[in-house]
C-alpha cells in the first residue's frame, strides 16, 4: 500500500506502559538538553518523541473547520458565511483594541512545567533538529534526515500559522532558555518577509531530506510532495493583499514565487501518484471516506480513529451535523448565503436569469451541491439505516404552539452534510467515528495555482485550472464549464475565489481567504481596497440569514404531512434523481413557505445585527502579559500595549 502523505497521528503514542518509569518523555523534557546519553541512540526512543509531537501538534483537530495547529479551534468558520451566530470579532456592539483583548495563541509565561503552546513545540522541533545527527549518530543516515525532515516541516507550519494570526514574530531556531539577562535571546518580532523567508526554508529543508512517500507501517506521516504543498501555499498568502501592498501589480514577484511554488509540487505529487480523486460528484463525496488508507486528493490528512474516545482520537464532525433524528447532535443550519451561493447544474451562477428559484434551492444545482448539503426530502444514509431520509420541517397550531419534524428543529431548509460517513454508526450518538479529516487537498493546490495565474493577468491558464475542478465534478465544459468569460484579471481573481468558497465550503478555508483578501472591509487609508477591485459586497453590512421550512396551514399537534411525504426519496445516486427533485418541488410547491426565525441567526441579546469587522482585526495584537514580559516586543499597529499605547508594528512593512 502506499503511504499516504497526511497528518499523523499514531494512537500508539498513547500506550506508553512498555518504556520504563526512567524513560519518561515528559520529565525529560523539562529540562532540555538533560537527555539520558542514550535517548538518542534509541530509534525506540526517537520514535516516541516525534510521535509525541505530532500529537502536540494536532490532537486538537478533530473537526475540518477547525484551523492553528495547536489550539484547532473552530472560531474562524463562524465568522464567515458558512455558520451563522455573532463571535466577538464581528460583533458591531464592541470595539477590541486592547492587549487584553488580543489573541492569546502565542503563548504565556512559562512557569513550572512545559505548556503545549506554539513556541513549545518549536523547541521541541529545534531541540531534534539540534541533537540527533550528534548524540544520534549511530542511528541510520535515512532515519536520521527523515526524522528532521519532519521536524523542519512542523517548525514551518507552526510559524505559518503564528506568521497568519499576527504577522511578524521572534524566530527561534535553537534551544534557548529563558532568562531576562541574556540579550542575545531577546529576538525582536521578525518582518513577515523575515518569517516567509524561515518557513520556505524550512519547507525546502524538509523537501530535502523526506521521502516521496512512506512505508505501510509509517502510513500517514509527512513527506516531500506535503513540503512543498505547503510552501505554495505559505506563498500564495505572503503574495495576497494582506501581506502585499503591490499585489495589484500582475508582475509583483510573488505571484511569480507563488505560481512557480505551486507548480513545482503539482509536478512532485502527481509524479508520486497523486491527483484530483474521481470522475464524478459520487466519487468526489466518496473520497472522504477512504479511511486510513490512500486517496490521491490528501495531501495531508488527519487519521482518526473509532476506538473509545478515552484512549482514542475521534471525529467530532460526524456527530455535530447529524440531525436529532438520526441521533446526532442536532445539525448544522446552512445560512441562506450557503443555499445560494452554489452554480446551477450546467456551472452558471445561480441567478433569476439562469433559472434560480430560492424558494425550490434545490433544484438543477451544481453536482456538489447534493453532496454538501442535506434537506428534507433527501437521502442521508448511516450504518444501521441505509434508507434514511431526512425531514426537518415546522408546523404550528391554532394557539400558535410550534412543532417539529422527527423533533429536528432546524433554523434552514438545508444542513451541512458533508464530508459524513454513510456506514457511520449511531449507536453511540456518532461519538467514535473515525472518519479522517483532509487538511489539504490536491483540489486546493490547483485552485491556488488558478489564483496566481489570475493575478497574473494570465486568463487562460487561469481557467484551465478552474476547469479541472470542475470537469472532474460532471459541470458540462460548454462556455468554460459554466464560468464563461473572464473580461480582466479581476473577474479572473473573484472566479477563483469564488470556486474555492464551493470546492472547499466546511472545510476550513473560507476564513483564511477573506482574512489574506481582506473582504470584510474596503479602507483606502489602511491600503484595502480589493472588495471594490474585485467586484464583491465586503462582508461588514451583511448577516447570515436563517429560515424554517414551515408547512404552509395550521394544524395539530400531529405531524400533518405523514401521508405525503411516506416514500419520498431524493438520492442523487439514483436514475430517475431528476424525477425525484421534480416530485419534491412540488411537495414543497403545496405545503411549505419559508418562515423568519423568530431570533435571526445573527443577534446580540436577541437582536438582529450585521457582521462588523474592524481592520485592526485582519492581524492579532499581542496579549499584555507577552508585551510585559518582553518590552523589547512591538505591539501590533492597531492594537494597544500594557501602557494604553497604540503599538508601531507594521506587519505590512
Amino acid at each position: 500500500m502506499k503511504a499516504k502523505i497526511n497528518i499523523y497521528i499514531l494512537l500508539a503514542l498513547l500506550i506508553v506502559t512498555s518504556i520504563s518509569c526512567s524513560d519518561d518523555f515528559l520529565e525529560e523534557k523539562k529540562n532540555y538538553g538533560d537527555y539520558d546519553p542514550s535517548f538518542y541512540e534509541s530509534q525506540d526512543r526517537v520514535d516516541w518523541y516525534i510521535n509525541n509531537l505530532y500529537y502536540d501538534f494536532f490532537a486538537g483537530f478533530t473537526s475540518p473547520t477547525a484551523t492553528l495547529v495547536g489550539s484547532y479551534q473552530t472560531e474562524q468558520s463562524g465568522m464567515t458565511e458558512e455558520i451563522g451566530g455573532i463571535r466577538d470579532l464581528i460583533n458591531p456592539t464592541i470595539m477590541l483594541e486592547d492587549a487584553d483583548d488580543a489573541s492569546g495563541y502565542y503563548g504565556s509565561k512559562v512557569e513550572n512545567k512545559i505548556k503545549p503552546e506554539p513556541y513549545t513545540r518549536i523547541r521541541d522541533c529545534n531541540e531534534l533538529i539540534t541533537e540527533i545527527d550528534v548524540r544520534g549518530a549511530s542511528l541510520d543516515e535515512d532515519y536520521r534526515k527523515h526524522a528532521k525532515g519532519q521536524m523542519y516541516y512542523l517548525r514551518a507550519i507552526q510559524y505559518f500559522d503564528l506568521m497568519r494570526t499576527y504577522g511578524g514574530v521572534p524566530i527561534v531556531t535553537e534551544v534557548e532558555n529563558a532568562t531576562s539577562t541574556v540579550d542575545a535571546i531577546k529576538h525582536p518580532r521578525a518582518s513577515v518577509a523575515e518569517l516567509v523567508d524561515q518557513i520556505v526554508s524550512d519547507l525546502d529543508e524538509a523537501a530535502s531530506l523526506l521521502p516521496e512517500n512512506w512505508a505501510s507501517s509509517d502510513y500517514g506521516r509527512v513527506t516531500k510532495g506535503a513540503a512543498l504543498a505547503q510552501k505554495a501555499r505559505v506563498l500564495l498568502t505572503f503574495a495576497s493583499p494582506l501581506f502585499n501592498k503591490d499585489w495589484d501589480n500582475s508582475g509583483n514577484e510573488r505571484w511569480e514565487n507563488a505560481l512557480q511554488a505551486g507548480l513545482a509540487a503539482e509536478i512532485q505529487l502527481t509524479a508520486d501518484g497523486y491527483g484530483l480523486y474521481g470522475s464524478n460528484a459520487k466519487e468526489w463525496a466518496d473520497m472522504f471516506l477512504e479511511d486510513n488508507r490512500f486517496c490521491s486528493e490528501a495531501i495531508t490528512v488527519q487519521l482518526l480513529s473509532s476506538g473509545n474516545v478515552n484512549t482514542s482520537l475521534n471525529n467530532s464532525w460526524e456527530k455535530n451535523i447529524r440531525l436529532s433524528s438520526q441521533d446526532g447532535g442536532g445539525g448544522l443550519s446552512a445560512p441562506k448565503e450557503m443555499i445560494d451561493l452554489f452554480p446551477m447544474a450546467d456551472g452558471s451562477r445561480p441567478t433569476v436569469e439562469n433559472g434560480y428559484d430560492e424558494f425550490l434551492f434545490f433544484k438543477d444545482r451544481d453536482p456538489r451541491f447534493y453532496r454538501t448539503f442535506a434537506f428534507s426530502g433527501s437521502k442521508w444514509p448511516y450504518k444501521d439505516n441505509n434508507e434514511s431520509v431526512v425531514w426537518a420541517y415546522r408546523w404550528v397550531d391554532d394557539a400558535a404552539v410550534s412543532y417539529f419534524s422527527e423533533n429536528n428543529n432546524i433554523s434552514s431548509p438545508a444542513f451541512v452534510r458533508k464530508m459524513t460517513n454513510t456506514n457511520a454508526d449511531n449507536t453511540s450518538s456518532f461519538q467514535y467515528s473515525g472518519t479522517d479529516i483532509f487538511e489539504y487537498r490536491y483540489a486546493e493546490l490547483l485552485l491556488g495555482i488558478a489564483e496566481c495565474y489570475a493575478a497574473k493577468g494570465d486568463i487562460p491558464n487561469t481557467l484551465s485550472y478552474l476547469g479541472m475542478i470542475r470537469n472532474r465534478v460532471g459541470i458540462p465544459s460548454a462556455n468554460n464549464y459554466g464560468i464563461g468569460t473572464l473580461a480582466d484579471k479581476y473577474e479572473a481573481i473573484e472566479a477563483c475565489l469564488y470556486e474555492r468558497r464551493v470546492e472547499l465550503a466546511y472545510e476550513g478555508k473560507r476564513f483564511w481567504d477573506i482574512q489574506r483578501w481582506m473582504l470584510y472591509n474596503d479602507d483606502a487609508t489602511a491600503n484595502n481596497t480589493t472588495c471594490v477591485k474585485l467586484g464583491l459586497a465586503t462582508l461588514n453590512g451583511t448577516q447570515r440569514t436563517g429560515h424554517y421550512l414551515q408547512y404552509n396551514q395550521v394544524a395539530t399537534s400531529d405531524d400533518p404531512l405523514i401521508a405525503v411525504i411516506e416514500g419520498v426519496s431524493v438520492d442523487p445516486d439514483a436514475d430517475d434523481f431528476s424525477t425525484q427533485i421534480d416530485d419534491l418541488a412540488t411537495i414543497y410547491t403545496n405545503n411549505f413557505v419559508l418562515e423568519e426565525l423568530e431570533t435571526p441567526m445573527d443577534n446580540v441579546g436577541g437582536d438582529a445585527v450585521q457582521i462588523d469587522w474592524k481592520q485592526n482585526y485582519y492581524i492579532m495584537g499581542l496579549k499584555t502579559d507577552v508585551i510585559s514580559l518582553n518590552p523589547w516586543i512591538e505591539q501590533t499597529i492597531g492594537w494597544k500595549d500594557e501602557s494604553g499605547s497604540y503599538g508601531t508594528f507594521d506587519y505590512q512593512e
